[in-house]
């Protein structure tokens, strides 16, 4: 790999693992340089900004969710509804593992910066969408045992709603409670909307009227 080359990439990993433990407003950049043992000079080539560098983390997170998020979850389950639980479950793992330190990367980035740094704000909103896309082709996948009508782009992002409120919650209460409640509760929905695509939805004949028994005449 070219050392220039090489050295960016470092910069960029260093911002993202450090703005996801610790925000961006409170990462210095000379706490980015003596992780990422660079010098100013490399920085300022690459990243001329501080909000530079940001945008080439969102552009990071936008160009690797499958080989991250979605791709390891593919390979070993096969459902596609399944699948959507399966990536819910990568990220009650990574609360568990940081013990509820750190949760969704783009989500923390958009409580912190939406209102502030609008460049910012259109990365993290294509973040998102990348995200729908991938549980909407899921949805699509599963399309035939949905009801008929399913808006499987509504419901994938009725899924990202549920997961980055799930997330905020757990980090808030200090406890996998919360996102496990709320993936029970989706996991609800999604059986009554399969059972309502298998079963409920055909045509129901109407029940046979039982002969009026006749009255005994005079």
């Amino acid at each position: 790999m070219n050392p220039k080359t090489e050295t960016r990439e470092r910069l960029v990993d260093v911002a993202r693992n450090l703005f996801w433990k610790q925000g961006y407003a409170t990462t210095g950049i000379a706490e980015i340089l003596k992780e990422a043992d660079a010098g100013s000079g490399s920085l300022y080539y690459f990243f001329p900004t501080k909000e530079d560098l940001l945008l080439a983390v969102l552009d990071w997170y936008k160009a690797n969710l499958w080989a991250q998020v979605i791709t390891p979850v593919f390979e070993r389950v096969s459902d596609p509804i399944e699948r959507v639980f399966g990536i819910l479950d990568g990220y009650r793992q990574g609360l568990l593992y940081t013990k509820f330190v750190q949760g969704c990367p783009v989500g923390n980035l958009a409580l912190e910066l939406s209102n502030s740094h609008p460049s910012a704000r259109k990365l993290i909103a294509d973040n998102f969408t990348g995200w729908r896309d991938a549980i909407k082709q899921c949805l699509d996948a599963a399309a035939g045992r949905l009801p008929a009508g399913t808006d499987t782009g509504e419901l994938a992002l009725f899924v990202l709603t549920t997961m980055e409120g799930a997330v905020m919650l757990a980090r808030s209460y200090r406890s996998i409670e919360p996102y496990d409640n709320a993936v029970a509760r989706l996991r609800d929905y999604f059986e009554r909307l399969l059972a309502d695509g298998s079963e409920w939805a055909r045509p129901r004949q109407k029940p046979r009227q039982k002969p009026q028994a006749k009255t005994p005449s005079g």
